[in-house]
């Protein structure tokens, strides 16, 4: 009967494979269990960072508005759909000034810029007139696009005390394309874009005012909880 020949180095060339096997999974599992933490506190560190910027423009984008209100426990979510720029709920904040409705405020995007949305901070006053228009966040090209930043250029500033009479409606576009709203010469998608964001904002606060300033005292603080 001939021996049987065992191949020890067969058996020991398995052990490392199945250990190197295990030692990757374990190390991956850490890896993507770090990645997960790291996301989630970046992640509500961002919101916190884009809350504090909201809030620290809230109160300049009222320009000339008087108003006795807490604007942070005044605010609403207007749901999908909605006929304001963007694809998701917007926020709108409520100015009172002895419980009157004086102004609002809406966060709402400019989904068409040229590197992106262009998140926009717009007030406007009871008589539907621009109180002024504030870039929350963009991602436009620098030295270019970046011009509606307020801290690089004034160009944001001609929206104020515009109306949907003042330039009249049907001239609410950019002067090259009929209007009468500067352009940036080399950043009309751009310029478009907020053009656009900030006349169908005013229209539909003048179409929808009451609804904006109805809901309750305890309805808009639910809504900020």
């Amino acid at each position: 009967m001939a021996p049987q020949i065992t191949n020890l180095s067969s058996e020991k060339s398995e052990k490392p494979v199945w250990s190197a096997g295990i030692i990757l999974a374990v190390i991956a599992a850490v890896c993507t269990t770090l990645v997960a933490l790291t996301y989630g506190l970046t992640e509500v560190r961002i919101a916190e960072n884009d809350r504090a910027w909201l809030e620290q423009n809230l109160q300049p984008a009222l320009a000339g508005v008087v108003y006795d209100n807490n604007l942070l426990e005044s605010v609403l979510e207007i749901p999908l759909p909605h006929e304001l720029p963007g694809n998701e709920p917007v926020l709108a904040y409520r100015a009172l000034l002895e419980n009157t409705p004086v102004a609002a405020l809406f966060v709402v995007s400019a989904l068409n810029g040229f590197s992106g949305p262009i998140k926009l901070l717009i007030g406007i006053d009871d008589n539907v007139a621009i109180t002024a228009v504030r870039v929350l966040k963009h991602r436009e090209t620098p030295g270019l696009g970046d011009f509606i930043d307020s801290s690089k250029s004034d160009w944001i500033d001609q929206f104020e005390q515009k109306s949907l009479s003042a330039p009249d409606r049907t001239l609410w576009a950019l002067q090259r394309d009929g209007g009468k709203l500067d352009q940036v010469t080399g950043a009309s998608i751009t310029s478009r874009a907020v053009v656009k964001a900030v006349k169908e904002t005013l229209l539909y606060f003048e179409a929808n005012r009451e609804t904006v300033f109805a809901m309750s005292d305890s309805d808009t603080t639910d809504a900020a909880e």
